[in-house]
Order: C-alpha cells, then structure tokens, then sequence
C-alpha cells in the first residue's frame, strides 16, 4: 500500500500520526511506501516565493504518485482542509482511482465545515473517488452526514509508552502549564496568555510553556511582553515527540485555548500523561472529552472562564485526581495504537 501525507519534521498532528501508522502497518507485516506531502523546496529559495514554490512543490508530488500508483494496490491518503485538499489530498486520491488502486481517505480537520459550505461542489466528486472515507471523530461524520457522505470512525491513537505520570503539584515552585498547539490564529493562543496572566496574581511562581511554531510567534511574543508576563513564559519552537514528552511530565495543567478544532492530539497526549485539561469547548472537542469527567471544558474566546477552570483544578486535589484517572481510561479503551491498528487492517480488507 502508499500512504499519502505529510511526515515529521515539523511534527505536527497530521505528521505524526502519518509517521506512527505507517510504523505500526510495517511492524504487521504490511509493505508501506510512503509519499509525502511536505518535501523541502530544492532549492530552498523557492518556497519564499508564493506561486513558484507551489509548482515546484506540485510537478515532482504528481509525477511521484503516478509511479507509486503503478507498483500500489491500495492508497491511504491523509486529507484536511482548504488548499491542502486541493494540492495533496485530491490530486493523490484521483491519480490513484484513474491508475486503478483502491483509494481510502483519512479526513482530518476541524475547518471541515466552513470549508465544505464553500467548496463542496468542488470536493464531492473526488470523494466519489474513494472506496472507504474514515474521520476520527463524531464531529467530522456529522459534518460529512450534513453533506450526505456516509464515512466510518477511526480514532486518532497515541503511542502511549511515551509518556510517564507528570511531576506532582508542587505549590513551592508554582504550577506549570503547557499549551501544546502550532502557533496560528485557529489554536487561540493570545487567550491562554491572558488566563495566565491572571493566574500569576495568585499564583506569581507559575510557568507557561508554549510548544510549538508558527507564524504567529512575534505577535503572540508582544503580547505576552505587554501583559508582563513574558519573564514566565517559554516559546519552545518546534519539538520532537521526546522533547513534548518532558513538557508533559514536568505540566500540572494542559491549555488548550484553540478556536477551531477536531480531535486534538495534545489532548489524547495529556490524557496518556496523566495531566489534567482545561480546554475550550470548540468543534469536535466535546466529542473527544466530556466535561467534567475527563477535562473541563469552557466557551472559546474567554481567558476568564480559562483562568477560573485552572484555578478550580489546582484547588481540588479530588477533581484532578478524577480527571486524570477517567483520561487514562479512555486512553487505554479508545486511542492506543494496540486498539486502533486493527481498525485500520479491517478497514482496508473491506475496501477492496
């Protein structure tokens, strides 16, 4: 089989459940060809230059998924929003139906919507195209449902042995929280800069970590200098999965502040850790976590409600406790990869 999409570095959601798959297919015996979708401009002055670095990208992508598709069976192709449907995903899925390969799309993304009320007539025939559309949560099927798509669910799994209990609340040094999302305007970063700087009135030995990239760094860096908080915050840039890890062990609390979402892997992160959540109630999130039972959820835009939920867990020893023993468990049940690998083999045996 070929399995489209995009690879680490960076590592990003997508990529490494692109990476941990195409790992975990290999180790079963499965011959996996991967074909990314995130290959480095050659040469590297390209991509500074907005139209030709699309071509530059685009030939040598099409002409290598015409070669794949005349060695391959079967093409599992990573799919998402916006401009990336329409230069990787849909470009993979019809050169694999027109070489005669079974074709399954893995749709991801919480901007499904919006972008399916604008582009649908251009999206559905493609998707005619694939023998099986899989999503990772009930939030997608009931977008595609609205649509009148009928797709399955396979859920987004974490490689669990990556991650130990986190360090203990330790009110000496002051909490540690972490947010964990790439750095644009969709993941709502500027609202857990101000929860915290809210909380540093209480709480004036507290930590913000914020892992990841993006083209928001400077303004958000501003930012944080314009409530004073800078001195407590700490813009990791881009991070291996075994550098997250250590953030994960050493957080009391995950931020996930994001506007727009789906399934969330900071969230399946943070549940393996044993970290306790406080995240906005955005797209698919509800479906991924219940509030109350393993995160507690509050309204998108509101660093007050932000603040407050953070504070509630760092005064209830019993709440946190319940939500990170309910997050373990719904780890071990739902999103292993021991749970979710054998989905994706039945998945593709009835596809052909």
């Amino acid at each position: 089989m070929a399995l489209v999409g995009p690879l680490p570095p960076p590592y990003g959601g997508m990529a490494n459940q692109t990476q941990q798959l195409a790992d975990r297919l290999q180790a079963k015996g499965i011959d996996v060809e991967l074909v990314p979708t995130n290959v480095p401009y050659r040469p590297r002055w390209v991509g500074r230059i907005p139209v030709l670095r699309a071509f530059f990208r685009l030939v040598p992508y099409v002409w290598s998924l015409w070669q794949v598709a005349g060695r391959r069976r079967l093409f599992h192709v990573m799919g998402n929003s916006g401009w990336s449907w329409h230069l990787f995903a849909a470009p993979a899925i019809w050169i694999a139906s027109l070489r005669g390969c079974t074709v399954v799309l893995n749709y991801r993304g919480g901007e499904a919507e919006n972008f399916f009320r604008r582009s649908f007539r251009w999206v559905a025939p493609t998707l005619k195209r694939c023998q099986r559309i899989v999503v990772p949560s009930g939030y997608l099927q009931s977008v595609f449902s609205h649509f009148g798509v009928q797709v399955a669910i396979i859920p987004n799994a974490v490689d669990t042995d990556r991650f130990r209990d986190a360090e203990p609340l330790d009110d000496g040094e002051g909490p540690h929280f972490l947010v964990a999302r790439n750095l644009e305007p969709i993941y709502g970063i500027p609202i857990a800069l101000k929860a915290f700087s809210t909380l540093l009135q209480e709480y004036p030995k507290a930590r913000l970590w914020i892992a990841g990239s993006g083209p928001e760094r400077p303004v958000l860096e501003e930012l944080a200098q314009r409530l004073g908080v800078d001195e407590r915050v700490t813009f990791t840039g881009r991070l291996t999965p075994e550098e997250i890890a250590v953030l994960y062990r050493r957080a009391h609390v995950l931020l996930n502040p994001s506007r727009v979402d789906n399934a969330p892997n900071a969230l399946l992160e943070a549940m393996a850790a044993g970290v306790p959540i406080v995240t906005t109630d955005a797209g698919g999130v509800p479906y991924l976590v219940k509030h109350g039972e393993t995160a507690l959820l509050v309204p998108v835009d509101d660093h007050r409600a932000m603040a407050a939920a953070v504070r509630r867990l760092l005064k209830d020893d019993d709440l946190r406790r319940r939500l990170i023993t309910a997050g373990r468990k719904k780890i071990e049940k739902d999103h292993t990869w021991k749970a979710v690998i054998g989905q994706w083999i039945t998945c593709y045996t009835e596809a052909f």
